[in-house]
């Protein structure tokens, strides 16, 4: 299956890609934790920017690859956060000088999504015996010191164009799915879409938030557009063919899920009774806690939010029971 999502004209290096038309995007395999895309459009002397990285080393790293590729991306004019998880957004204080763009839900749960929380979480991990192995192989590669956060100066509901020289993006509200607050990037003059986290390729999506119908709907919405370029949160540049295993993941484990709800299961018992076929070839099978989790809560109309800690635990023992 994973063979087959891969764009057949882009490879899945690390570091700067050239999509055409002035676009580029930047790719940091494996696309697990962490390990996020991010992009650049730019026409004449302006420039607009799809998410930073999860650290400031990382960023540094990309911007300095855009600048030499790029002249014009020595000043950012615009930052778009695709949404609120740090690995897209915890390197933008190094490009002070950009208006950043986002949903308004996304800078509500960047208000309280700091480094400062994920940083603590590294530093206890040592204590916390396979919750913190499982922590420290999620997130130990991340410096998270020292980073001070940049929240969005402009928000948007719904929709809202951009122009970007004489470039027209469209920014386009898909959440709440994988976070409350999830936006996409579409250039329809380059055929190109910039999905932040609604599409993890080669990967395996995780359901923060939901509704799951939401992210089905994100997904069709893509099907829908004129495009040929899709750059995805995680994993490699892809075709429409990676939208269609996304939807149908959302759409197999909503199914799975149900009937063992239906039937009594704990929101444990059925994400370790879920037989994920072809998708345990994707990369964090163990996903699958947080989506069953999501699930269930959805299934049983409960707001209360997760505990995640809670999740991070399940997802641990599910790692590990799958790696014996």
């Amino acid at each position: 299956m994973s063979a087959s999502l891969a764009h057949p004209r882009f490879g899945y290096d690390r570091g700067l890609h050239d999509l055409g038309n002035g676009a580029w995007a930047w790719l940091q395999p494996d696309g697990s934790w962490g390990w996020s895309n991010s992009g650049l459009v730019a026409d004449g002397d302006a420039t607009l920017l799809v998410d930073t990285l999860f650290d400031l080393r990382l960023t540094r790293e990309m911007l300095a690859a855009m600048r030499a590729a790029v002249p014009a991306a020595t000043r950012i004019d615009t930052l778009v956060n695709t949404h609120s998880n740090g690995d897209h957004s915890y390197g933008n204080e190094l490009v002070p000088e950009a208006e950043i763009v986002a949903t308004r839900a996304c800078a509500e749960e960047m208000a309280h999504e700091t480094p400062a929380v994920l940083a603590e979480f590294q530093r206890r991990a040592p204590q916390l015996g396979p919750l913190g192995a499982y922590v420290l192989h999620c997130f130990g590669a991340f410096q998270f010191e020292g980073i001070t956060p940049r929240l969005p100066t402009r928000t948007f509901e719904g929709h809202l164009d951009l122009a970007v020289g004489t470039k027209r993006v469209e920014l386009i509200e898909a959440g709440p799915a994988h976070t409350r607050g999830d936006a996409m990037v579409f250039v329809p003059g380059d055929r190109t879409i910039f999905t932040g986290d609604i599409l993890f390729i080669d990967g395996t999506p995780i359901v923060w938030a939901g509704p799951v119908q939401n992210w089905i709907d994100a997904c069709e919405r893509i099907l829908a557009l004129d495009v040929e370029t899709i750059v995805p949160g995680h994993g490699p540049i892809t075709t429409k063919r990676g939208v269609v295993a996304v939807r149908d993941y959302l759409d197999y484990i909503r199914r799975e899920a149900r009937t063992r709800f239906d039937a009594g299961l704990s929101a444990r018992d059925a994400a370790f009774d879920i037989a994920l076929g072809d998708y345990a070839s994707w990369g964090d099978a163990e996903r699958i806690a947080v989506n069953v989790a999501t699930l269930y809560r959805e299934f049983a109309r409960d707001q209360r939010p997760a505990t995640v800690v809670e999740l991070f635990a399940l997802m641990a023992e599910l790692y590990r029971t799958r790696r014996r």
